[in-house]
């Protein structure tokens, strides 16, 4: 039995599947919740829509599941989609957030199968480095935060993206790798992609204080 990786397309959840593969555990599958909330308590919204495309990519069989968003009640459509999955283990992207993590834990504890946090607790600049260092290559697609404006939608997060995000915390205590919500990320090329993603095309949103890219279409890169 291998394991599922509760997995967005975001950062996080796209380096603790990578760190997963690390250690030489089978992947089986990767479990993508589409909520249909903007503020669910659980689950990355933006552009999940791109998820099948990317999950080729990665050569894991994806199941989707539904869920309304609504708290607690989300936790049990998760808990639905889990069910008939022969598996040993959930991998999750989870880095500070106790709330998830203990339903996480929960749910692994009902199906009796363990639970890999490989980035539970990682210092957010250390994990910032470690994905730049192994060549993971992420836009940001959403930003909710002071100091976060329109400009900042696409834009990559590499080095000197960082060294900005740091400014802007020490001017207004945000969190440079985003666990506030104050931004969120969709990784575009990673070690474990079978081929990078090119942007074709995509619409910013911005209301005065919050903002989405939307992705409409990626193609294969070279």
């Amino acid at each position: 039995m291998g394991y599922a990786a509760l997995f967005s397309g975001g950062k996080d959840s796209s380096l603790a599947l990578w760190r997963a593969q690390s250690l030489g555990l089978d992947v089986d599958y990767l479990i993508t919740v589409y909520p249909d909330r903007d503020d669910s308590y659980m689950f990355h919204k933006p552009n999940l829509h791109l998820i099948p495309e990317i999950a080729k990519s990665l050569g894991i069989e994806l199941v989707k599941v539904k869920t309304a968003g609504e708290k607690e009640k989300e936790v049990e459509d998760l808990k639905r989609g889990l069910k008939g999955l022969n598996i040993s283990g959930l991998i999750t992207g989870a880095v500070a957030s106790r709330y998830q993590m203990d339903r996480i834990e929960k749910l692994a504890d009902e199906f009796s199968v363990d639970v890999l946090a490989p980035l539970w607790n990682m210092p957010q600049d250390r994990l910032l480095d470690e994905l730049l260092q192994n060549g993971f290559k992420m836009i940001i697609v959403s930003v909710a935060a002071h100091g976060l404006d329109d400009d900042w939608l696409g834009k990559e997060i590499d080095q000197r993206c960082i060294e900005e995000l740091k400014e802007i915390s020490a001017r207004y205590g945000i969190n440079i790798s985003g666990e506030g919500g104050e931004y969120e990320s969709l990784v575009i090329a990673a070690p474990n992609y079978d081929h990078d993603f090119e942007i074709i095309e995509d619409e910013k949103t911005w209301d005065g204080l919050r903002g989405e890219l939307k992705v409409k279409k990626i193609e294969k890169g070279y």
